[in-house]
């Protein structure tokens, strides 16, 4: 494999995207689909309304927590289908953010609802991994560090470089306070349980 450019700079590209505005996921049905994204990850629905290139399908928009948006194309007539199967092109899980002090509660919900899952350690944060209810592996992720939002590409860029000098398979701990302390970036560190190690599912 060619040498890859891991920078924050911007490239002489043809456009620039300005942040994910929504991802849309083809769902099953909206009761389950609503169950899990709502009732289980907190997410609020926002928006219901027909799909506008079927209206044979309904589109649901969820607040993941940031104002961005994860929309479904669901139907009533579809089942969930409880595994997903890999394949280019196919999306292998969706990560998003939790509050690392709720870590530990979260695990413990899960339980209670019978949703099974697995924790690990990835270096530079924690990850629990469980499935939706279509089997789209869902990674809810709780960083080691609180690091203001605009300066986390910067700060992963500066922990590459730093693991790639080190030849660290992945970026860890030291790598990410290195890249915080050599930028001038305040941050607080987290206490997080203990988990299986980086790497591996």
């Amino acid at each position: 494999m060619t040498d890859l450019n891991v920078d924050t700079e911007r490239p002489d590209s043809l456009l620039k995207t300005r942040g994910t505005d929504h991802i849309t996921i083809w769902g099953s049905n909206a009761e389950e689909t609503i169950e899990f994204y709502q009732d289980i990850l907190g997410m609020p629905l926002v928006l219901k309304q027909p799909n506008l290139d079927d209206p044979n399908q309904t589109h649901l928009f969820f607040d993941t927590g940031d104002g961005r948006i994860l929309t479904f194309f669901v139907n009533d007539d579809r089942p969930s289908v409880p595994l997903q199967r890999g394949q280019t092109g196919s999306v292998h899980h969706i990560s998003y953010k939790i509050d690392p002090a709720e870590f530990e509660q979260i695990t413990d919900a899960l339980d209670g609802e019978g949703y099974g899952y697995n924790v690990f350690n990835r270096g530079i944060f924690h990850s629990i991994y469980t499935q939706d209810n279509n089997g789209l592996v869902v990674e809810l992720s709780a960083d080691k560090y609180r690091i203001p939002d605009e300066k986390r590409a910067k700060v992963l860029a500066r922990a590459h470089k730093l693991r790639v000098e080190d030849g660290s398979e992945y970026a860890k701990e030291k790598h990410l306070e290195q890249a915080l302390d050599e930028l001038e970036i305040e941050y607080e560190k987290v206490d997080l349980p203990e988990a299986s190690g980086g790497m591996g599912v």
